[in-house]
């Protein structure tokens, strides 16, 4: 009787794993017959793009606070953070756009490691922007775009490598606080600056923009 049961359990676990494999493999064939979808190690970050970090990020030629982490975590320039980067510093708009770049390069080398599958320009530059703006993490140790704090990938990049492309920009909404502030909540007045620009990245990364401009 027992034997009878395991075998039930059994071929119900096989069927199951069946009807998930082909939905992974449905995805792979859509996502791989997208002839707009290119493979993440030749995409790059394209210049309106990288102008949209710029305005995202405002420029300030003085070391100001961090957010969300205060003198600890000093911010210059485009969003410029690091360990060479102090309250005191001054920069130029020049100075600060080639950093922006070298920056911006060092996060798309990030992406290109820890995300597996092909994307439409427009959501590489959407979540170039988004892991700009909150790093790529480490496992274990920080939640980021690669990489969350409880250990192995983030959400997003779970999602992207996954296929689960409509999933992974949707997840770009649950990077709303700031520090123990809610951007979303209506009543925020502090950051809701934040919450806009994940709408937008949202927006652009599930195609909605092209949609609009092509209509």
């Amino acid at each position: 009787m027992v034997g009878l049961q395991f075998l039930a359990v059994l071929t119900v676990a096989i069927t199951d794993t069946h009807h998930l494999l082909r939905i992974a493999r449905a995805r792979h064939s859509s996502a791989m017959a997208d002839p707009n979808r290119s493979l993440i190690a030749v995409l790059v970050l394209t210049a309106s793009g990288l102008v949209g970090i710029a305005v995202d990020e405002y420029y300030t030629s003085n070391a100001i606070p961090d957010p969300a982490k205060g003198i600890a975590v000093p911010t210059i320039g485009f969003g410029t953070t690091g360990r060479d980067v102090h309250m005191g510093d001054t920069t130029t708009p020049t100075k600060a756009l080639a950093r922006l770049l070298s920056d911006v390069q060092r996060f798309e080398a990030g992406l290109r490691y820890c995300i597996k599958v092909p994307l439409h320009q427009y959501e590489y530059n959407a979540f170039v922007n988004l892991a700009y703006n909150i790093g790529l993490g480490k496992s274990g140790v920080k939640d980021g775009f690669c990489y969350a704090r409880r250990g192995g990938l983030s959400t997003i990049a779970t999602r992207l490598n996954a296929m689960d492309y409509v999933g992974a920009c949707n997840a770009i909404l649950d990077w709303r606080m700031v520090g123990d502030v809610d951007c979303s909540a209506p009543e925020n007045k502090s950051c809701s600056g934040l919450w806009k620009r994940r709408l937008r990245l949202q927006k652009q990364c599930l195609g909605l923009d092209a949609m609009q401009a092509t209509q």
